[in-house]
Order: C-alpha cells, then structure tokens, then sequence
C-alpha cells in the first residue's frame, strides 16, 4: 500500500536531504512538500492585520513558490511526481496541523544536528514535530 508522505521543505541542505531521502526509500509514496513561511512574532504582531498582511508577504510567498519549484524539479529528476502546499504560521505547529488535516501516514525533515545550548536557544523543529505528530516522523540528518 502506498504511504502518504509530507515532506518539510525549506532551503537548507538538511530538507534537501529530507526530500531525496523521501523519493528514494518510498517509491511508491504520494509525496507532498510543504514549505511554512513564519509569521512576525512578538512586537511585529502589532503592526500586522491578518495572516495575509505582514510585512514582506509578497516577498516570502515568491521565495516559497521558488523553493517549491525546485523541489518538484528534484522530483522530477527522479521520475516522480510532487504535490506542494504553502503555510503560514509557527512552523512545527503548522506542519503538524497540516499532517493531521490531509491525513499523511508520515513526515520526512531534515535536522540540522544541533546539541546542547545551541539547541535550548535556537530550538528545533524537528523536536517539536517529533513530539506532536501522531504520525511516524523520519528525522534525516544531513551535514556539509
């Protein structure tokens, strides 16, 4: 049976990985790679009327689409085919939610290996999904 799998994408090597990964080791998979464009938080939400109007919306949306692009070409490399979907929000939330309401089997991501007080400050997406996806999540660990 074919597995549905949600891929988070970005412009790291890392997600990168994460979607070579998922093209080679499930190929019979439907693969969908989601990109999630944060919102301002903190003081910048003051200044922001909707999720639809923040300050360089255009600009993120035109990079998302761009990254996505690229992403179906890598797919496409690999004779396989790609749906793609854009988010805004907090990101490891976002990609939860989105797993759960489209009914993925699985998440693929790539991690970018942090430890120790790097990882409390910066945090990690990765963790996060991990943690509250009800779904397997496949953590790809790519270095350069």
């Amino acid at each position: 049976m074919a597995r549905k799998t949600m891929v988070a994408y970005d412009d790291s090597p890392q997600a990168k990985a994460a979607l070579r990964y998922a093209l080679e080791e499930f190929p019979e998979a439907a693969i969908t790679a989601v990109h999630v464009i944060p919102l301002p938080e903190g003081y910048w939400t003051l200044f922001v009327e909707s999720e639809d109007n923040f300050p360089g919306r255009e600009r993120a949306e035109a990079q998302a689409r761009a990254l996505l692009e690229e992403a179906g070409e890598t797919a496409a490399a690999a004779d396989r085919s790609l749906e793609t979907a854009i988010e805004k929000g907090e990101p490891a939330q976002k990609l939860v939610d989105y797993a759960i309401e489209n009914g993925f089997d699985q998440i693929v991501m790539g991690s970018h290996g942090r430890r120790g007080a790097s990882r409390l400050l910066f945090g990690s997406v990765a963790e996060k999904v991990v943690r509250r996806a009800p779904m397997t999540v496949v953590v790809v660990h790519e270095t350069e």
